[in-house]
């Protein structure tokens, strides 16, 4: 049994598309699942309560942690350990391997072109540090040999069919693919690359790694193209697909944070202006090189998300 915590975000189901290469068991955990292959099983669990976790995870043999908690500071520092805890007992009470989705938080933002899994552990904003703890707490029973773990990190994402938790989603594909386009957004400089990690492929990845032996004790950046483009390009490409105009309007860090005093998400999303002041270079060299894995070209993967959510 392969046990997906988290099953209903995006890279939920992806991963659950993914898992049918591996095992003919997989069960989907969320407050509200749904199949996404015809032999799921399906269980309503809340993560934060010790015992359903418990519950949830037991009988199986690897469990892959891909909850998205609601974008908030105040959530995170006191839901996001208590998941993580609740998670790493319920995998060392049923004797299962863990796999945990990670964002790049936790590394240190000064310099973010190349971000390699060897970045120094420095987060500088609150979210971050969060993000830091849970990781520590994990690798903590990796190292003490209580858990067999992993670490599958991922860039920032886009894909098809997300919404609500992809910036390139609510900010480019949705204003452009508009029934009366409207001008994309971009936070900050447009002019500075920005790498992003597509679902389906992340999807892939998570279960290839949960999967092989040798990848458990170790982080591994998820496969993501190289070379990205900056954000004017990024939107550029968007449109030239979309047979509109690459109109755009970019948002400094005042205006963000002056605008987020009226909308709470937005005043969330200031301490992470930092990725987008700056080159953001994602770098999967280390799971390109161990992995025979064909990474989707940036250009293949604004195609599809098209297709699926504009033309579909």
């Amino acid at each position: 049994m392969q046990t997906i915590l988290g099953a209903g975000g995006a890279i939920g189901v992806e991963l659950a598309k993914a898992l049918p290469e591996y095992t003919d068991e997989i069960r989907l955990v969320s407050r509200k699942p749904e199949k996404i292959n015809p032999s799921d099983e399906l269980m309503s669990a809340d993560l934060t309560d010790r015992e359903a976790c418990i519950e949830a995870v037991k009988g199986s043999d690897v469990v892959y942690l891909t909850v998205g908690l609601p974008y908030s500071y105040k959530v995170w520092k006191e839901l996001w350990p208590r998941v993580m805890r609740n998670t790493i007992d319920a995998c060392k009470n049923a004797g299962a391997k863990l796999v945990f989705f990670d964002n790049i938080y936790m590394y240190d933002p000064s310099d973010l072109n190349p971000i390699t899994e060897d970045l120094p552990i420095a987060p500088q904003t609150k979210k971050g540090k969060v993000r830091a703890e849970i990781a520590e707490m994990l690798m903590n029973e990796v190292e003490g040999g209580e858990l067999q773990a992993l670490v599958a990190r991922a860039a920032d994402f886009y894909g098809p069919s997300i919404d609500k938790t992809s910036m390139m989603t609510e900010m480019v594909f949705k204003p452009l693919g508009a029934e009366k386009p409207r001008a994309a957004a971009w936070m900050c400089d447009v002019n500075k690359k920005h790498s992003f990690t597509y679902t389906p492929d992340a999807g892939k990845a998570t279960a290839l790694l949960g999967n092989t032996e040798s990848a458990y004790g170790q982080v591994w950046h998820l496969p993501t193209a190289t070379n990205p483009p900056t954000g004017k390009e990024w939107i550029e490409m968007v449109a030239a697909e979309m047979g509109v105009k690459p109109k755009f309007r970019s948002t400094g860090k005042f205006m963000v944070k002056l605008v987020g005093l009226f909308i709470p998400v937005l005043g969330e999303v200031h301490e992470m202006l930092y990725q987008y002041d700056r080159d953001y270079v994602f770098n999967s060299d280390k799971f390109n090189s161990k992995f025979d894995f064909k990474i989707t070209p940036y250009e293949q993967g604004i195609r599809e998300i098209i297709e699926i959510d504009y033309r579909g």
